[in-house]
């Protein structure tokens, strides 16, 4: 279908063990070798993290979730606040392009904690910002929490496009699911990508993130049809490149030699 770029996320699922993840890595890059692999899994250790990275993948999206030490123990009581960013440290020094970033909504979230969260994506200079609304679930102990305002997180993609200008900035799922054009709205505001679901049709159910999620129903051909339809009514087009970004492209390459 022409994809350059894939996002294999499983969440801090432990059955995808460094072998397991390196093999599949490994192969998708023998089979297509000018496409980016991304890792979502979440928090590992740094030989894990290494190893991946030798096997060819190339970018890590790892959320901060927060700038606020309190709000991110509140939320993450079996996860550290300082261990989260310690991870994306590491993910940056061995050489991948890293994502961050944030929900907008978040329960007993200030807008201190969002001008945090602003000032913390200026100093670790991502490569890809990941930020939308918080939209609660049905099965979970946030279930009857307000979602948060598109409006806000249009205000913080805007300003993570200030602060950050050679960032990738995704217009999320959770966007249109907030709002019918929530997706076009964001690439307005300063998004760039977009991130059809390639998952098969039966698999999907098992990874609703937040209610009513979008797009669940779609064949994947669908969706990028779809999808394209939406980008170039709101005034742009879509590059089916790599999609590496600004501050990755500025920096020496040395993945390469590493391999």
């Amino acid at each position: 279908m022409g994809y350059r770029t894939f996002v294999l996320q499983s969440g801090e699922d432990d059955w995808y063990t460094t072998d397991k993840l390196a093999g599949l890595i490994a192969d998708i890059k023998r089979r297509y070798p000018d496409t980016a692999v991304t890792l979502s899994i979440g928090e590992r250790d740094d030989e894990t993290y290494t190893r991946l990275f030798e096997a060819g993948a190339d970018r890590y999206l790892l959320r901060h979730e927060t700038a606020s030490s309190s709000l991110y123990e509140a939320l993450h009581p079996t996860m550290t606040f300082e261990n989260r960013r310690d991870r994306l440290r590491s993910l940056k020094a061995i050489g991948y392009q890293v994502g961050a970033g944030f929900m907008v909504g978040l329960p007993g979230q200030t807008h201190e904690d969002l001008a945090k969260d602003l000032l913390y994506l200026k100093e670790l200079n991502p490569d890809m910002i990941g930020i939308g609304p918080f939209l609660p679930h049905q099965a979970t102990p946030l279930k009857d929490e307000p979602a948060g305002s598109l409006e806000a997180t249009l205000d913080m993609i805007a300003l993570a496009r200030l602060f950050v200008p050679g960032a990738l900035i995704p217009a999320t799922t959770a966007m249109g699911t907030a709002h019918p054009y929530g997706r076009e709205l964001a690439l307005k505001a300063g998004a760039n990508v977009v991130m059809p679901n390639l998952s098969p049709l039966s698999a999907r159910p098992k990874y609703t993130l937040y209610d009513n999620k979008i797009c669940t129903g779609d064949e994947s051909a669908q969706c990028r049809f779809c999808l394209e339809q939406r980008i170039e009514g709101a005034g742009f087009h879509v590059d089916m490149g790599r999609g590496d970004s600004l501050n990755h492209l500025s920096r020496p390459q040395t993945k390469q030699a590493i391999r």
